[in-house]
């Protein structure tokens, strides 16, 4: 990876506390989908309308994959409803996708954070990843997403542990036709449980390389961590490094193609649209045509409105054709 200036020093990162048996070396998750082709390229879409409105702006912005969210992202209360009612529509939908020819995938709440000292938080982070994996499994999406957390008490040891004991029974829940569970490295400051390429490695080494955790790359997280993408040959060099990480690209199953406003190191996660931040257009052309990304949808979580997000869009359609 081609490092940027140092961001801020922070603590040495400790081996990662103990866990369950390992197995030798990382082995392969569950089955990734198609990873031939290009890159599909999507954007989160709002849904708050109706999952019938976030198809019609999917459709404006040209988009060929979606994210979306399946309950408030600054909440945790849960969609009420009648169960069958609810069958019926989660049916509907998935119909549509599948007439679209449109993957979908969901983001957890941003309140989940399975390292947290609070268990009131972690029950209701559990409850919140469950419930987007039900959903998601319902319409037939191909991964569910969540932060990888930080441990709000300080230390990040128990944080580690704690999420461990969070995740690995949600990951042995999940069903052999359900989504898998897409761990997001996360940028900012405080006791970051993952947040450099690097980081992953021992995550999952925690979790014990299991089959139902794949990886969710956010551009812009990895830039703020000290990925410098806009070097020369700083993209490719990222995408390599988390392949080595990952032993292999199979784990890769989605990337959030953002810009982002602040420089590179800066541990600060605000979003730009393409080409109109510190990263620049000409990295994501290289991120798309890097091996390990052969058939993962890169989606947009950039700032709007609709139109931006048309033109982030044609802007990563004319850098994939390249």
């Amino acid at each position: 990876m081609t490092p940027c200036t140092p961001a801020p020093p922070v603590a040495e990162r400790p081996p990662p506390p103990p866990g369950p048996p390992q197995q030798p070396g990382p082995p392969a998750p569950g089955p990734p989908g198609q990873r031939t082709g290009p890159p599909g390229i999507g954007a989160h879409v709002p849904v708050a309308g109706g999952f019938a409105a976030g198809l019609r702006y999917a459709a404006d912005i040209g988009a060929e994959a979606i994210q979306v969210f399946v309950s408030n992202p600054r909440s945790w209360a849960l969609p009420a409803g009648d169960p069958a009612q609810q069958a019926r529509a989660a049916d509907t939908i998935r119909e549509r996708l599948a007439e679209a020819a449109l993957p979908v995938f969901v983001h957890t709440p941003y309140l989940v954070n399975v390292g947290s000292a609070d268990p009131v938080i972690r029950d209701r982070s559990v409850a919140s990843i469950r419930h987007s994996l039900l959903r998601g499994q319902a319409i037939g999406a191909r991964g569910v997403v969540v932060h990888t957390g930080s441990a709000t008490g300080g230390d990040r040891d128990k944080g580690m542990l704690l999420a461990r004991d969070c995740l690995l029974p949600v990951l042995d829940s999940i069903p052999a036709d359900g989504p898998d569970l897409l761990l997001e490295p996360t940028a900012g400051v405080g006791q970051l449980l993952c947040s450099p390429l690097a980081d992953l490695g021992p995550y999952l080494e925690m979790l014990g390389w299991h089959p139902r955790a794949g990886v969710c790359l956010d551009t812009c997280h990895a830039f703020s961590a000290g990925a410098d993408l806009a070097a020369p040959g700083g993209a490719a060099a990222a995408l390599s490094e988390l392949a080595g990480v990952l032993g292999g690209a199979a784990r890769l199953r989605l990337v959030h193609a953002n810009d982002s406003k602040d420089p590179c190191g800066s541990r600060r996660d605000r979003h730009e649209n393409i080409g109109a931040g510190q990263i620049g257009e000409q990295p994501f052309g290289a991120l798309l045509s890097h091996p390990a990304a052969a058939g993962v949808p890169f989606v947009i979580e950039t700032p709007g409105p609709k139109a931006a997000h048309a033109a982030d869009i044609a802007a990563l359609t004319r850098l994939r054709a390249r």
